[in-house]
């Protein structure tokens, strides 16, 4: 089979929204992910990922480490033997820099979307905005970049997330997961508010579970309180996978958790921050609530801390608008609130 590597060199969440894209590609080859640190549970999670390489990009990590050459050398000596590359992107990066390594490392067939002229760097180029279209969820356009390489989704395949669960399943913790955290701060419910959610679904008689990183333990604790099991920062990826796909319904902002309930099919309510647009970022097929104010003035500013005094877009939203997502989201028939939207599969 042809050796390919697939690059995808940001966070966990983007890594699961790759899997259909990858999924593709390994129907006819051996797939490689290069991923970033923050990628590399997600991406020994995904059908279809035979090997997983880790580097943490200077050009794409938040906060990103110094550009050494030694570094990017020994990256170049670990990327040859590869037959193709594919280079997996979002609208605001650019694949030129690793396609110069990989073109050193003599990888001879590279993909990518670009809006700078590639040169010799790119044998498939898509051109955001003209080939490629950017205002669709990011899943779609990694398959889309994936098909130009030649790997459409395989017959069947209805391109939704997926990810590899433990067989059988454990027993259900809770009900309801409540995960309070995300990457950056701007996309962030406030812990009050989540605190008082959990309070209330406890109180409807809803087994609560409150998850996070291992970065996040005082976090869960202060949201967790006396009221749900606090499960921060005591989950691999894989184990917090498995306590997501036996709940009923997953509160959560726009960070990896949201995906990773998509990939197991939970129904989201969905704290999204429109710091980035939801069409692109919100959870992908699956039944999900979206709430918080989506033409808030931090809308499209890819911010990471909120640059509005008082976080309006997700301060908005009452701990009792989330309980009425998820009886709406368990129990259909129950109304929303003013700042919600109901998406279905």
């Amino acid at each position: 089979m042809r050796k390919v590597l697939v690059a995808r060199l940001d966070g966990a969440g983007d890594v699961l929204l790759a899997g259909p894209a990858v999924r593709s590609i390994a129907r006819s080859a051996r797939v490689t992910m290069l991923v970033g640190p923050a990628g590399e549970e997600a991406a020994r999670l995904l059908p279809g990922v035979a090997e997983v390489r880790v580097w943490a990009c200077p050009w794409v990590l938040g906060d990103p480490p110094p550009v050494r050459r030694g570094e990017i050398d020994a990256l170049t000596d670990d990327l040859t033997g590869f037959d193709e590359a594919v280079v997996l992107t979002s609208f605001h990066q650019s694949p030129l820099p690793l396609a110069l390594v990989l073109r050193m490392a003599g990888v001879p067939r590279i993909t990518g979307a670009s809006l700078d002229y590639p040169g010799a760097l790119l044998d498939v180029r898509l051109r955001p905005g003209e080939t490629l279209d950017e205002d669709q969820p990011e899943p779609e356009r990694m398959r889309a970049i994936a098909a130009a390489a030649g790997y459409p989704l395989p017959p069947g395949d209805d391109g939704r997330l997926d990810v590899r669960l433990p067989s059988p399943l454990p027993e259900a913790p809770a009900d309801v997961v409540v995960h309070p955290g995300a990457a950056v701060d701007a996309r962030r419910w406030p812990a009050g508010h989540a605190a008082e959610a959990v309070r209330l679904l406890a109180g409807e008689g809803w087994r609560v579970a409150v998850t996070g990183g291992p970065g996040e333990r005082d976090l869960t604790a202060q949201v967790a309180g006396d009221h749900a099991l606090d499960l921060g920062g005591r989950t691999s990826m894989a184990e917090l996978a498995a306590v997501l796909a036996g709940a009923q319904a997953v509160v959560v902002g726009n960070t990896a958790a949201a995906h990773l309930a998509a990939a197991v099919g939970t129904p989201v309510v969905s704290l999204f921050a429109p710091v980035v647009p939801a069409v692109r970022w919100r959870p992908y097929r699956v039944p999900q609530v979206l709430l918080g104010d989506q033409d808030a003035p931090c809308r499209d500013s890819r911010a990471r801390e909120c640059p509005v005094a008082g976080h309006p877009c997700l301060a908005s939203v009452r701990p009792d608008d989330v309980v009425a997502a998820v009886r709406r989201l368990t129990h259909p028939a129950v109304p929303l609130g003013p700042l919600t939207e109901e998406i279905p599969a």
